[in-house]
Parts: C-alpha cells; structure tokens; sequence
C-alpha cells in the first residue's frame, strides 16, 4: 500500500476531484473564456516543463527524485534556486490549469488543499531528512530559497 502515498497519486485523485466538480457544478459558476483556456493550458505546460527541469536537474548531480527516500545531494541549482520544490510546485500548475481548462472555477480550491497536503505528507518529511543530513548547506539554501515560489 505504500505505492498509494506517492505525490503523482495525490495528484490524480486531486485531478479526478476537479474534473467531477467540473460536471457536477452549476452552470451559473462557469467562466467559459478563451482567455482562461488559453491560461489554463499555459499552466499545465509551465508545470510540466517545471518538472522536467527539475528531474534533469537531480538526475544530472546523481540524487532520487522518489519521495521518503535518502538524497545522495543538496540540489539547489538550475529550477532548485527559485523553488526547493519544484517538481510539486509543477503538480499545483497543472491542477491548477486543468480546473481552468475545464471551465471549473471552483475546483481551483483544491490547489491549496493539495499544496498543504503535499508540504504535510512529503515536503516536512523531506526536509528534515535534508536538514539532518546536509545540516548548514540546507540552512543556507533555506534562506535563500522559498518552499513553493
């Protein structure tokens, strides 16, 4: 059951959650616009791109991307030094996209019910792991770098 606890199926089940509010939700609450589309599918790709950089990133200085396992290396360069987490930062884009592009204004509330349960279930976890092991660089990469943007 362990495989259930991942990001990408919080995601999903995140996805699955706006894409019902978006056939179940009153058409009074649809913002139908081609401004939002054209929005919306900028931020699935921004977040996807997101993802890629990052997973080049961490596969380039040799380290897991797999969460609630043991980093090999502090990653803080390239998409690393505007956000420590950008890979779930590109998650949220892509919720947060899809809901408009699925003309669901409303479902845009689980982009910060997801953002807070991924910093609880992973993100703490993680940074503790990196704080115990990478002690005054990951200080340092702290206060430079935000946890989200």
């Amino acid at each position: 059951m362990k495989w259930i606890d991942l990001p990408p199926v919080w995601l999903a089940l995140a996805l699955v959650m706006a894409w019902q509010i978006s056939r179940l939700q009153p058409a009074a609450l649809a913002i139908s616009h081609p401004a939002l589309d054209l929005l919306g599918g900028l931020l699935v790709g921004a977040g996807l791109v997101l993802m890629l950089l990052a997973l080049a990133e961490m596969r380039r200085r040799k380290t897991t991307f797999i969460p609630h396992r043991e980093a090999d290396a502090l990653v803080t360069t390239g998409v690393f030094s505007r956000s420590r987490n950008p890979i779930y930062l590109g998650d949220a884009l892509i919720l947060a996209g899809l809901a408009l592009r699925w003309d669901a204004p409303v479902a845009l509330l689980l982009v910060p019910l997801f953002m807070a349960t991924i910093t609880q279930r992973f993100i703490l976890p993680e940074e503790d792991r990196l704080r115990r092991k990478f002690r005054a660089d990951f200080a340092r990469y702290c206060e430079k770098t935000r946890r989200w943007l």
